[in-house]
């Protein structure tokens, strides 16, 4: 038996893949640039709505002044618009260059598996090589696509709601936070078992479909041989595999959803607990109150993307 090879580290792995990814991104980094650029946009313009709460309870409704209820509509609607006109922007520009940029490396591989020995083709079936040309490159829309730019942004909004919250009261945000650290490891261990499961789950898909599109192709020969029941018992081995690795991939997913629904729960329970008692004590107003609520959101969005 051959030695198991060693699994290789993920800073090892990135830096092997560096190279490739710069030859991706470089040729598109003013696309890149003003992604980012529209995503800052988008995601300010996102805050105004949340923001607009604290106005609206503690001077509008609370001190009586209407003269502010009619600017401040106007500003809501108006961060609003540019906020769907900036996602818009954003998915013609990037999510369309990702599209771009899958059809040319489809190309791109299947030009090399063009070009190899015909042993290549004796070890590898046709249909799984189909498969993998078409759907291996769907990974790049996160590198190119919006992915990159919304998960960045999301940090962003994150830590600029970080410091909204920590103006608002020291005590919360610092059990807040220490529940989404928490979370944040129970996720990364999670995410161990879980990635090999969807990478896995390529593979049999590849194998699985390029088995059916090669038997579907030479069903002359399959029942020239009369082998349907061999291609049958094949193909059901192949379906219970990648039935098997769903449901490993969703048992684990369920988990995590009830972990993060638990997380909700407590940090929620928590917050109303301090703030009830944080108002009651005049140390921060209602309006304090329900933007922290508000802002608290933007805070933990960025884990669970």
């Amino acid at each position: 038996m051959q030695p198991t090879k060693p699994k290789q580290p993920a800073s090892e792995r990135l830096r092997n893949l560096w190279p490739d990814i710069r030859e991706l991104v470089m040729p598109r980094r003013g696309l890149l640039l003003a992604g980012f650029g529209l995503m800052l946009v988008n995601r300010t313009a996102g805050l105004v709505l949340p923001a607009s709460t604290k106005f609206l309870i503690d001077d509008i409704i609370g001190k009586g002044r209407r003269d502010l209820l009619l600017p401040l509509l106007v500003a809501v609607l108006g961060a609003t618009l540019l906020q769907g006109g900036t996602s818009f922007g954003l998915t013609q520009l990037l999510s369309k260059a990702a599209q771009r940029l899958i059809t040319e490396l489809r190309r791109k591989v299947q030009a090399h598996i063009g070009r190899l020995p015909l042993s290549f083709y004796d070890s590898n079936k046709t249909g799984t090589l189909v498969s993998r040309i078409m759907t291996d490159v769907e990974g790049i829309r996160n590198l190119i696509g919006t992915g990159l730019v919304e998960f960045v942004g999301g940090l962003l909004t994150a830590l600029f709601s970080l410091i909204v919250l920590l103006r608002i009261s020291v005590l919360m945000t610092g059990l807040t936070l220490f529940f989404l650290v928490l979370f944040a490891v129970v996720l990364q261990k999670a995410f161990t078992s879980i990635r090999p499961i969807f990478r896995e789950r390529g593979k049999i898909n590849a194998e699985v479909t390029g088995r059916l599109t090669e038997t579907l192709g030479g069903v002359r020969v399959v029942k020239g041989y009369h082998a349907e029941s061999r291609e049958e018992e094949v193909f059901t081995t192949g379906v219970t595999r990648l039935l098997n690795n769903v449901l490993k991939s969703l048992t684990a997913t369920s988990l995590m959803g009830l972990s993060a629904n638990v997380l909700l729960g407590i940090v929620g329970s928590t917050v109303m607990f301090l703030g009830t008692r944080q108002i009651e004590a005049h140390q921060i107003t209602l309006g304090d109150f329900v933007l922290f609520t508000a802002f608290m959101a933007f805070l933990i969005a960025p884990v669970a993307q």
